[in-house]
């Protein structure tokens, strides 16, 4: 997709501008992860998260297949 020229001197200008910045800054101040309790990552509320949404795109479960390496490093 191409920008055309308008869009592209739009896009200049308000990357220089101040007041978006701010703005920008005000907003990633106030991101709350919905994962994280106390400081922790809740694991448990994003499996629940995970499992939910598979559900509600109808994502089908594939089969477990057990792992059959000897010699897995990371």
């Amino acid at each position: 997709m191409t920008l055309t020229k308008q869009a592209l001197d739009e896009m200049m200008e308000l990357a220089s501008s101040e007041a978006f910045k701010r703005d920008m800054e005000a907003i990633s101040r106030r991101v709350i992860s919905p994962f994280i309790k106390d400081g922790v990552i809740d694991v448990d509320k994003y499996i629940d998260f995970v499992t939910t949404f598979n559900e509600f795109i109808n994502h089908q479960l594939k089969p477990f297949k057990p792992m059959i390496e000897k010699e897995m490093k990371l």
